[in-house]
């Protein structure tokens, strides 16, 4: 049985799809000003992205990141914080 994790924005949401939708939000250029990584910059691909990022998990952390504040709706300061 899969667990639920109603407070994690990822959940259900493949890393694929996350790559895709940063791409086809800010194209390859906005992807390398916003993550300083190689595989933004030098002859990008979503493949190519995919294997670097299951393979380095600061950079995968940081790709994450940028999808959750770009595409959630609820920033912290909604919340009030």
């Amino acid at each position: 049985m899969a667990e639920q994790q109603p407070n994690n924005p990822l959940h259900g949401i493949t890393l694929e799809k996350v790559v895709t939708q940063l791409q086809e939000h800010y194209g390859w250029q906005g992807l390398a000003d916003r993550i300083n990584i190689n595989c933004f910059k030098s002859d990008p691909s979503v493949k190519s992205s995919l294997k670097f990022l299951r393979k380095t998990q600061w950079a995968r952390d940081k790709v994450e990141a940028l999808y959750v504040k770009t595409f959630t709706a609820e920033s912290p300061w909604q919340q009030g914080k």
